[in-house]
């Protein structure tokens, strides 16, 4: 095992989770390994900004190029980092600010983007898995509040607005559950998920944000783990033939496909964690999640280097951060200063309204 800090390779293709606020001498042997890209963080990994910039910038200092840090931080209830971070509003008040003004949600919505990733980059975070772009179809509760709306058109406006605020941050965009995990009721957490709907119905309704983004130059997708019997036996993440057939050759996307957590429900049944990261790499995802499972993480990296290709690892180098602000001067910053205050109203608005 490789134990120089600074060591030059390549960034591999699983993306791992750690155990707590720092590394442990397991964990720092693990991301030496090069099967490892990166670090998902959650919330048993901060306890402050400045705790979470020092694990970031420990994370960073072991290999060159730097591995990836990620984070679901979407807003909602789906925000991993809340002391001395913005509060942000869940996805569907935007949705419903659309429908009073539409021009006060979009601008609400680009800078929601800017300020999500300014605060990440900051402390050291390379990018979030946002924005989800499924559609509100009223049946699942594990989206529900987490879409922009029902409409694809609004959500496509409104998801692209995010991204546009997270680039001019520095950050790069990762739109989920392609093609759309908002119409079946399960939970992949702790369900199968099965979409029984056929192509042409997915194609003009769901798929239509993800497309809206794509030709914007997004830069990275997450499939869900729904079955859509109807086109393909195997969940999305595990099938070649929606990551390789319909989103590489049909939707033209040369972006990065990152899998959802290996250990959901959903994709625990197709085997053991070294099977379902082989499945997903196989099927065409360039970078796999092992996000809980942290006590087989040394079966995954001793069944040897995953060779990624240089266009994927290529796809994986667009995903670092690049910080415009830093964290001593973030709170001294007149843009993030209106900005949060800005934030903080539609958060405190949608409170409000909620209580009534």
């Amino acid at each position: 095992m490789l134990k120089v800090q600074g060591k030059a390779m390549s960034l591999g293709s699983v993306m791992i989770g750690i155990s707590g606020l720092q590394l442990t001498a397991q964990e720092r042997d693990w991301l030496l390994n090069p099967m490892v890209a990166g670090v998902i963080l959650f919330s048993r990994n901060f306890e402050s900004p400045e705790q979470l910039k020092s694990l970031c910038d420990e994370v960073h200092a072991l290999r060159h190029p730097k591995l990836l840090i990620a984070v679901d931080h979407e807003g909602g209830r789906v925000q991993r980092f809340r002391q001395g971070f913005t509060r942000l509003p869940s996805m569907r008040v935007l949705g419903q600010l659309y429908q009073r003004s539409s021009e006060q949600a979009l601008k609400k919505a680009h800078e929601l983007g800017w300020l999500l990733a300014t605060e990440l980059l900051a402390c050291g975070v390379d990018f979030s898995f946002a924005p989800v772009v499924d559609l509100d179809y009223g049946e699942s509760h594990v989206i529900g509040d987490r879409a922009f709306s029902a409409d694809p058109v609004i959500t496509g406006k409104l998801a692209l607005q995010v991204s546009l605020g997270m680039r001019e941050a520095g950050m790069a965009s990762v739109a989920k559950h392609f093609p759309g995990h908002g119409y079946v009721k399960a939970d992949t957490h702790e369900e199968i998920a099965i979409d029984e709907r056929h192509w042409p119905q997915i194609e003009q309704q769901d798929l239509q944000p993800f497309l809206s983004l794509m030709s914007h130059g997004l830069e990275a997708v997450m499939p869900a783990h729904v079955r859509y019997p109807n086109v393909d036996d195997l969940p999305v993440g595990f099938s070649h033939y929606w990551l390789q057939k319909i989103l590489r050759e049909e939707c033209h996307f040369d972006g990065a496909i990152i899998s959802d957590d290996l250990g959901m429900h959903a994709a625990v049944v197709y085997g053991s964690v070294v099977e379902r990261v082989n499945l997903a790499l196989q099927a065409g995802c360039d970078l796999v999640l092992v996000c809980n499972e942290l006590d087989q993480i040394p079966d995954v990296l001793a069944q040897g280097v995953q060779r990624t290709c240089p266009l994927s690892h290529a796809r994986l180098i667009r995903l670092h951060g690049r910080a415009q602000i830093s964290f001593d001067r973030l709170h001294y910053e007149p843009l993030w200063q209106a900005t949060a205050k800005n934030i903080n109203h539609l958060s405190e608005q949608a409170l409000q309204a909620a209580l009534i």
